[in-house]
């Protein structure tokens, strides 16, 4: 099982519940192209195929352009990518639970490299906010009526 580096100076773990069925969340959490359409963050998305170990995406997010790997995906249970992005490494698991119709999401990401050495706590609050506002785009685009 694929883990965020317990080592990185910089690691944040969110969670939310959401009042929706996994299949709604997961699909929309997954569904890397359509991430524009629902979390404002993120500005364009480019797949070269679905998301399974071995394939990559590239997003630009908060003035990043991002290469991500997909390096485990357990379908509707887990998924987790991770690479490099302005001398940053990161590695970001997400883990979903249904419980009566809503899910709990569990987000951590570790953050390592020069530029976090240099701005720990500058980048750590980035990262928890970055996160957390992802939380809420996607709980609010989820409990929308369909």
């Amino acid at each position: 099982m694929v883990t965020i580096d317990e080592s990185a100076p910089v690691i944040v773990r969110l969670s939310a519940v959401i009042e929706a069925p996994l299949a709604t969340v997961w699909g929309l959490h997954t569904d890397f192209a359509a991430w524009p359409d629902w979390n404002t963050d993120v500005d364009r998305v480019e797949v070269d195929g679905p998301p399974e170990a071995g394939s990559s995406f590239r997003w630009h997010t908060h003035g990043l352009d991002i290469t991500s790997t997909v390096r485990e995906v357990v379908p509707g249970k887990r998924i987790v990518w991770g690479g490099p992005a302005a001398g940053i490494t990161g590695v970001h698991v997400w883990t979903f639970e249904e419980d009566g119709g809503r899910t709990t999401v569990r987000t951590e990401e570790s953050w390592s490299g020069a530029p976090v050495d240099a701005a720990t706590d500058e980048l750590g609050k980035a990262l928890h906010d970055s996160l957390q506002s992802w939380l809420s785009h996607l709980k609010s685009r989820a409990e929308q009526p369909s």
